[in-house]
């Protein structure tokens, strides 16, 4: 067969698998909305009570929050290429077991979580940001050396009594907000190096240990009003306040309420604005303007100091900042919700098969001087029409 036979078949029969493999993989549960060649899923406020069928395998991005999911069992476990997942506001009693290793993110706010086991995250290497918000976790337990990846941890709006333990060495953000803190224990905070923000208000501390922010060498805020500090106990505060007023971090809500800021605040600050309010907003995804739909989220009393701002600490910390989309080695990444449009809006458009009226044209061949023989014009021909054939009957 000559040189020019042989690239035109070679060329339909690329444009034939390209073609049927699009077709096959290009597959949207019924209930979701899907983008980004269906890798992206949005199953956010369908009313599910089990996970949708039909999921491609190598999905990154699953969105099913505000549902009525009681637990997913190990239904998620061979989506090996899932980077982000939403679990949000539905009915779960505890996180789901063996999800994806693959996992960045993982987001459980607004659940009946009441613990967190050594063995729920126990590997996941990869994870950045666990967000587990507005439960009722009374006791987590980390492993000494897991999670290495993690960054963001938020823990407000629990029910913890004292700091947890053994928190992974790499956090830089942790938000203890909104909890019934009266204690940190002698050594919760020793070995967090990289540690930049705290979220301590709206707790229940009257004072703490002497030097028990020492280790925090990082440390860059740190939230402490909205406490019942017994300011009339002069042995126990004063050292809290000496210290508050001369740490290199930024303390917002400075202790018996000497003054809204104080640490390195009353110096010039350059670069970024200081903030502090709860870590997490609603979702990132649960507006549905794009389809004229205003969905009402579920309500928190939130009682902030005064010149707190409802900003998420995401934003400042770099982490999310810009809109939604792919980073260089082109995963999907979260934006802060005060910083993207709703993510119904990047989901709702459904990409359809090409064409098949599109049809490949030869005259280019031709132009360069590729002239093909009656049989292979035949041949061309036939595989055009076994192609279409075979399209059509999908």
């Amino acid at each position: 067969m000559p040189v020019c036979s042989a690239s035109v078949l070679y060329l339909l029969l690329l444009l034939l698998c390209g073609l049927l493999g699009g077709w096959v993989l290009s597959i949207c549960p019924a209930a979701c909305s899907c983008s980004g060649g269906h890798r992206v899923v949005d199953c956010s406020s369908r009313g599910l009570t089990k996970l949708p069928p039909g999921l491609q395998h190598n999905i990154r991005f699953l969105n099913l929050s505000f549902n009525s999911l009681h637990g997913v069992d190990n239904q998620l476990s061979h989506y090996a290429h899932l980077r982000t997942l939403d679990l949000s506001y539905n009915r779960l009693e505890s996180l789901p077991p063996a999800l994806p290793r693959s996992l960045w993110d993982i987001r459980a706010a607004g659940n009946h979580l009441r613990s967190l086991d050594k063995n729920d995250t126990a590997y996941h290497w990869n994870l950045k940001v666990l967000d587990l918000s507005d439960n009722e976790l009374e006791r987590v337990v980390f492993i000494n050396n897991t999670l290495l990846s993690l960054q963001s941890l938020n823990l407000s709006h629990n029910r913890f009594w004292t700091v947890p333990t053994n928190m992974p060495h790499n956090l830089e953000i942790i938000d203890l907000s909104h909890n019934y803190l009266l204690q940190i224990l002698p050594g919760s905070l020793d070995r967090l190096p990289r540690l930049a923000q705290f979220y301590l208000h709206a707790n229940r501390f009257t004072w703490l240990s002497e030097g028990i922010f020492d280790d925090l060498i990082g440390l860059e805020i740190i939230t402490l009003g909205d406490n019942p500090w017994a300011c009339e106990e002069e042995e126990h505060i004063t050292k809290l306040l000496r210290w508050s007023e001369k740490t290199r971090a930024t303390v917002l809500g400075c202790p018996c309420y000497t003054r809204p800021i104080c640490g390195q605040s009353h110096l010039p600050v350059t670069g970024r604005e200081r903030h502090s309010a709860r870590f997490t907003e609603p979702p990132l995804w649960v507006n549905n303007r794009s389809e004229g739909q205003d969905v009402q989220l579920p309500q928190r009393t939130v009682e902030n100091t005064p010149n707190y701002q409802a900003k998420s600490p995401l934003v400042d910390s770099g982490m999310y900042q810009g809109k939604a989309g792919m980073n260089e080695s082109g995963d999907h990444i979260w934006t802060s919700s005060t910083s993207m449009d709703s993510f119904s809006s990047h989901t709702s458009t459904t990409e359809h098969p090409r064409s098949l009226t599109n049809k490949p044209k030869l005259t280019r061949l031709y132009n360069e001087g590729c002239k093909l023989d009656i049989k292979t014009q035949q041949t061309v021909i036939l595989s055009v029409i076994v192609m279409t054939t075979a399209l059509t009957t999908i």
